[in-house]
Parts: C-alpha cells; sequence; structure tokens
C-alpha cells in the first residue's frame, strides 16, 4: 500500500497549477489539506490525521517544478520582439481533395500580396486558414460548396520570436498560455513553428493581451 506522503503528492500533482502555487507558498497548506483528506483516506483504506497530510505535504520539495521555473524563465527572459496583426478572419474546412485543390488556387492567389497575413493548420480531419479579412471574399469564392466548419471574424494575432532552446524546454507554451487564461483572454487559436509562437485572440482582447505578455518578458 502507497504512503500516504506517496498518495499526498499523487494527487496534488494532478493539478499543474495547485504544484505551482505551492512552489511560490501561495497556497494554505492546512486549507488543502482538509480538502485532499477525503481522497487520501479512500486511496489509503484507513482514517488519516490532517496533521499527516500537512507534514506530507511540507515534505514536498520544489524539485523539478523549480527547475523549469528557472529554464522557463530564462526562455521568457530571451524572447525578441513581438508581432501584431490586426484585421483577421480564420475559416475552417472539413480535409477533402476538394479542400486540398481550393488551397493551392488560395495560395497562389495570396502570392501576389508579399504582406499578407496568411497561415493555416492542417489537422486529420480539418484545416484552419487565418488570413486578412479583406480577403474573406476570395475564400468564400474560392472554397465554393467545400464543407465549412467554422468561421471567425474581427481576429487579432500577437506572434512571439522564442530563443532555440525552447524546443529543448518543456512547459515554455504552458507557461505563456497560462498567465493569458488567468487574465480571461480566450485563445481562438494557436500556430507555432520551431522558434515562433502565434496567438489568435479577438481583437477585443489584443491589446490586455500584449501587456501580459510584454509583462512576462520585463519581469523574469
Amino acid at each position: 500500500m502507497s504512503s500516504i506522503s506517496k498518495i499526498t503528492e499523487d494527487i496534488i500533482n494532478r493539478s499543474p497549477f495547485l504544484r505551482e502555487a505551492m512552489t511560490e507558498n501561495l497556497i494554505n497548506i492546512s486549507a488543502l489539506a482538509r480538502k485532499i483528506k477525503p481522497e487520501i483516506e479512500k486511496t489509503a483504506g484507513k482514517e488519516i490525521k490532517e496533521g499527516a497530510i500537512v507534514m506530507a505535504i511540507k515534505r514536498m520539495t520544489p524539485g523539478v517544478y523549480h527547475k523549469l521555473n528557472v529554464k522557463i524563465n530564462n526562455i521568457i527572459g530571451g524572447i525578441g520582439d513581438f508581432l501584431v496583426r490586426s484585421d483577421l478572419v480564420d475559416f475552417t474546412y472539413e480535409n477533402s481533395e476538394t479542400t486540398q485543390l481550393a488551397q493551392t488556387r488560395l495560395i497562389q492567389f495570396l502570392q501576389e500580396d508579399k504582406d499578407c497575413f496568411f497561415t493555416l493548420c492542417k489537422g486529420i480531419t480539418e484545416t484552419t486558414y487565418i488570413l486578412n479579412s479583406k480577403y474573406a471574399g476570395e475564400v468564400h469564392q474560392i472554397f465554393g460548396s467545400t464543407n465549412l466548419k467554422s468561421h471567425g471574424k474581427n481576429l487579432s494575432s500577437i506572434t512571439v520570436k522564442l530563443p532555440h532552446a525552447n524546443t529543448e524546454t518543456y512547459g515554455v507554451y504552458y507557461y505563456i498560455l497560462k498567465h493569458l487564461a488567468w487574465e480571461g483572454i480566450n485563445i481562438e487559436q494557436v500556430v507555432s513553428t520551431a522558434n515562433e509562437f502565434t496567438a489568435i485572440v479577438n481583437s477585443n482582447n489584443i491589446d490586455e493581451a500584449f501587456k501580459i505578455l510584454m509583462q512576462l518578458k520585463r519581469n523574469t
């Protein structure tokens, strides 16, 4: 049978937000012990004193979480310029032979505009296209009767240029998205390459999203 310490740690580790808050001393240990006590007792199959759970929590060391935060802070502190684009729309179509042919036509059409914002994300069953709203009419015309699954308007993007080390450190995207989520910023789409991360948000939230990311960079 697992020890109280092992059961306690397993429960807490299920919530990255909780473990991180503990690392930063933002959690009331006694309140946490009372909250998880019933689950610990159920797993252990016996009654457990609250004091024993408190001690188990206090014995937990920052360990990998502290080391990870240091690595992520180094990466966030080394990010480059932010690039913001506004007045965007997105279209998500079901993948098919017709979609592929229309995609080729769309790319050929957009090549004439060197300043155009355009990106696509191809999944297993659907593909999303994000581009300037002024080309929405052309998209409708090119894709014709292709099965349109969703269409978003009034969007903006913010692109973050990341250091090369970001691909060797897990949790970088989580760290960025976490701070946006905490401030109530809904992410409409996420686009990434090896060293760039782009978040697509409603245009009403772009100023706040930019402010949050700038604060992250300055505070690391």
